[in-house]
């Protein structure tokens, strides 16, 4: 059997995994999870700064969140940065802190999380895709300067194959259980 070292490869397959789920811890369900919120950019003290850098998001109960602001100054902005990053909730402050506040899910919203969901899964499929060419080549390129030889290339092929496809539906198992939580 050929050597040829699948750490990069498998490094890029986990990476893919890895993002997919942050993606979809940040799709909003039936609950109030703080994760929601990480993707909210802030403009404080002249430039875009996470909500996380700016303030404390806590659970209130399950369809609201409460952010409470390192600096009070800044709660108008965290406010504003809440409402424009259109993540479909209602903010509201009360002098010290924002109370973010999830309406119930509909089934249009249901449907169209599960479609925002169908496209972060894409976006991964296609970095696999992109990571199984990338490998490819690299292993066209050793069995032609004869590092490998044409049995140990295929075989190569077939094993990158069999990571692709184990990878790909970890993905698609991720999906289908984010898919399940967004309909219940």
């Amino acid at each position: 059997m050929a050597n040829y070292d699948f750490k990069v490869f498998d490094g890029k397959i986990a990476a893919s995994k890895e993002w997919l789920a942050k993606e979809y811890r940040g799709l909003r369900t039936g609950r109030a999870a703080p994760a929601i919120l990480d993707s909210v950019q802030v403009s404080a003290y002249g430039s875009m700064v996470p909500l996380k850098q700016v303030g404390n998001v806590s659970t209130e109960d399950a369809r609201t969140l409460r952010v409470t602001a390192f600096d009070a100054s800044i709660l108008k902005d965290i406010e504003r940065g809440i409402t424009v990053a259109n993540i479909g909730v209602g903010t509201s402050s009360d002098g010290t802190s924002v109370r973010v506040t999830f309406p119930e899910l509909t089934s249009e919203r249901r449907e169209q999380l599960v479609k925002l969901g169908k496209g972060k899964l894409e976006e991964a499929r296609t970095a696999v895709r992109i990571a199984r060419d990338e490998a490819w080549k690299e292993i066209q390129t050793r069995e032609k300067d004869g590092t490998l030889t044409e049995d140990d290339k295929f075989s190569l092929k077939e094993e990158l194959q069999k990571k692709v496809d184990a990878g790909n539906d970890e993905l698609e198992k991720a999906f289908e259980r984010k898919q399940e939580e967004m309909s219940s």
